[in-house]
């Protein structure tokens, strides 16, 4: 209907007195139908203090990207929701794999009728998800034109694969329609993989979010654009997406569902389970993700009842008093705060191709020593992350299988000792103070660093730190992604990291330090000849004292290198509002709203 003015001569007034009558009527009728009251939409609020960079499973490798694809895309394996330690569980697969041939074959059969999201590029039809799904996203974590930065966790594993990836550097044609011997679905719903050698880890790859499935026909259609067009399996699809500001997810109406349906595995979990047990998941109808870098502008937010979610940071006493317990402001508003040591560690890296800190000389190796010994961890402990982490020891962190609490580090706080190694390998204060390089020229440090007020006060302790031994210091600010993907390429001086576990297993941490990982998850491009060997020895042993001998033989090796300055493993103090039910932190998954629900009585 085009609406017309109605104004002027007396000629239009029956056209008005019927549009109000039909008006009217329309009123009438649907007071009388009186339709069912609809139940309000379930909506979880987060935050992510560092942008995205694209949901593209095998090409992104930052932590608030794979959180989002942990919700669109399935794995083989997941972990179940409250088992501690964590334990692996079925999800595309019907059950764990039948392992043969010594720890050499796995064999997963998947789960019949399981459908990707609707999307054009499967022609207006249902597409099942299939046995070949897998064979092909496999492959796609090896395709030189992916560049994944996951590829280092199958290479020189699967029988057949990294030869397809060498025959694309001659051919410069990755053919995915190329047979590989270890990587076949015997059937529509039966995949099989066959390894050169045992991998005892290699079921948490199965269960590792860059390896979940893709579709051919989406990647073929989008090509340079999948990251934004992301078609998984999962119980929930990308409705909006705003770069660096927001991402919005709802619930997958075709998801085939399932049950929560967990046991309970510490004291804690009775409660969740009389709540949630026997619920058909995801209950969860939409997920709002705002990007907000500033620390005080989220927690401002979450005061404000605009987020269901927060960490405590630096606002720790606002919310603790000094015995730790919480505030009645807080309690009274039914918050609860939930309490964990991460699986994880901080660490800054120094870039081992960079001409002023890298290299193996010993005049290399006592400068990165030194920075690493002026360092005060207990100050940042103190002062910027207020009490909340503990001191790392080595790089496998509290938590994860290979961890020893009883070794003592090599490079602790002691500045005397540091300026005492700096003056007895020639670098020389001058007559400002700081120091030069043993052949006279500047010394001068890098540090890559973000541009919120947080990032501000670690650049303070640096500096400070540095002070101390006469080392000039510079920050150069940047956007996380474009640090990371610097990073990548080896471009960076130093770099303030953290790693999250994806596995709970040690081989998770070290293989950060590994030498052919340099691009992959290397970012600090150590390549020691020794620490490579003891790595490639503890990947043919299961977990084991043997085992955990070469790790601690592998931490030695780096501390003398001074590959890192290692940092800290951060307590996470999750406060939640009381309307949020079933919540418990897992020590690996992220996207838990998954296993969430609301209680649309005490929401606002």
């Amino acid at each position: 209907m085009r609406l017309v003015r109605l104004t002027g001569s007396a000629v239009w007034y029956p056209v008005l007195w019927a549009i109000l009558w039909g008006a009217l009527s329309c009123f009438s009728n649907a007071a009388l139908s009186q339709p069912a009251k609809t139940e309000p939409r379930k909506t979880i609020r987060l935050a992510f203090p560092a942008a995205e960079t694209g949901f593209d499973p095998p090409r992104v490798s930052d932590y608030y990207s794979n959180t989002v694809n942990e919700a669109i895309f399935e794995r083989l394996l997941t972990y179940d929701y409250l088992a501690r330690p964590a334990r692996l569980a079925p999800m595309t697969a019907e059950t764990l794999p039948e392992v043969t041939d010594g720890g050499k074959t796995y064999t997963f059969k998947i789960r019949s009728g399981i459908q990707f999201h609707p999307e054009p590029a499967f022609g207006g039809k249902p597409r099942e998800l299939t046995a070949a799904d897998y064979v092909y996203s496999f492959k796609r974590i090896l395709d030189p034109k992916v560049r994944s930065p996951w590829a280092f966790m199958i290479e020189g594993k699967i029988i057949g694969l990294d030869a397809l990836a060498a025959t694309e550097k001659q051919t410069g044609k990755y053919d995915y329609d190329t047979d590989v011997e270890g990587l076949r679905a015997l059937d529509r719903y039966t995949l099989q993989i066959r390894l050169l050698e045992p991998d005892y880890n290699f079921n948490y790859i199965a269960a590792h979010t860059p390896f979940s499935a893709v579709a051919r026909e989406v990647v073929e259609k989008y090509g340079n654009d999948t990251m934004a067009h992301p078609v998984g399996t999962g119980p929930y699809v990308l409705k909006q997406w705003t770069r660096g500001a927001r991402i919005v997810l709802e619930k997958n109406p075709e998801y085939r569902g399932m049950a929560w349906d967990f046991a309970v595995s510490e004291d804690v979990d009775a409660e969740l389970v009389r709540i949630m047990q026997g619920k058909r998941l995801p209950l969860i109808d939409r997920v709002e993700i705002s990007i907000i870098e500033e620390e005080q502008s989220s927690w401002l937010a979450f005061k404000r009842n605009e987020l269901d979610f927060s960490g405590v940071g630096s606002f720790r006493s606002e919310v603790f008093d000094e015995k730790g317990e919480m505030r009645p402001a807080w309690r009274e508003q039914g918050v609860k705060a939930i309490r964990a040591i991460d699986p994880e560690l901080t660490y800054t890296f120094f870039n081992f191709r960079d001409p002023t800190v890298g290299g193996f000389e010993k005049e290399k190796l006592a400068l990165r020593r030194a920075i690493i010994m002026a360092y005060n961890r207990e100050e940042e402990i103190e002062v910027i992350r207020k009490g909340q982490a503990v001191l790392a020891t080595m790089p496998i962190p509290v938590g994860v299988v290979g961890h020893d609490p009883r070794y003592k580090p090599l490079n602790t706080y002691n500045p005397a000792l540091a300026n005492k190694l700096l003056d007895s390998f020639g670098f020389k204060r001058g007559k400002n103070g700081f120091r030069t390089m043993p052949d006279g020229s500047p010394l001068l440090l890098k540090y890559a660093t973000g541009t919120t007020s947080l990032d501000r006060q670690f650049n303070e302790l640096w500096k400070k730190a540095m002070d101390v031994i006469g080392v000039r210091i510079e920050f150069q600010p940047g956007k996380f992604s474009d640090n990371l993907k610097a990073a990548k390429a080896c471009q960076l001086q130093m770099w303030g990291s953290a790693w999250i576990a994806d596995y709970p297993d040690g081989d998770n941490f070290v293989q950060l330090l590994y030498g052919p990982n340099t691009g992959q998850s290397n970012n600090g491009c150590y390549e020691s000849k020794a620490f490579d060997a003891l790595y490639e020895a503890s990947r043919k042993l299961p977990d084991s004292p043997e085992r955990n001998h070469l790790f601690l033989e592998m931490t030695r090796q780096m501390e003398v290198d001074g590959a890192w300055v290692l940092g800290v493993s951060r307590e996470r103090n999750t406060l939640i509002r009381p309307w949020v039910l079933g919540y418990k932190k897992h020590p690996v998954m992220n996207a838990t709203w998954i296993y969430l629900d609301i209680d649309p009585a005490k929401a606002p």
